[in-house]
């Protein structure tokens, strides 16, 4: 086969340290703008990223010679530091170790853009623990 194809679409969501409410409208723009630049720096497209004051869900297309991981914790790692160098905010700001991460199929792909979109009117109706919960329910996940 002269070429490889790939479509990996990933769902990422992370907390902030202590799930603190540090990521504030004033800076979430800025916030959001630089994970964006540090997710294309690792060859991955965004095609949304969106969360709360403690938390921030992602959809993006993982580049297949990267891990989740590997990804995913360049773009906490960079940002903290980021958000830390500009003094974006008052205290000193961190992520909580670890993430969630689920594949997400073509069909979904638009249903997921929209709900990472719609964070704020989703978080009116439940908590970030509960909508966890909810996640690794639907995904048959073990909650330990």
């Amino acid at each position: 086969m002269a070429h490889s194809y790939h479509n990996i679409l990933i769902h990422a969501i992370w907390a902030t340290k202590e799930r603190q409410s540090f990521i504030h409208e004033d800076v979430e723009a800025k916030i959001y703008h630089y994970m964006k630049q540090q997710f294309l720096e690792m060859d991955c497209i965004v095609l949304n990223i969106n969360g709360m004051p403690d938390h921030v869900h992602c959809l993006f297309f993982l580049n297949p010679a990267k891990s989740i991981n590997d990804v995913i914790k360049h773009v906490k790692g960079s940002t903290s530091y980021y958000i830390n160098q500009q003094n974006m905010i008052s205290q000193r700001f961190a992520w909580q170790t670890g993430c969630a991460a689920y594949s997400v199929s073509q069909s979904l792909k638009d249903r997921v853009f929209y709900y990472i979109q719609n964070q704020k009117a989703h978080h009116k109706k439940i908590n970030y623990q509960d909508e966890m919960n909810e996640f690794i329910e639907l995904h048959g996940l073990n909650n330990d």
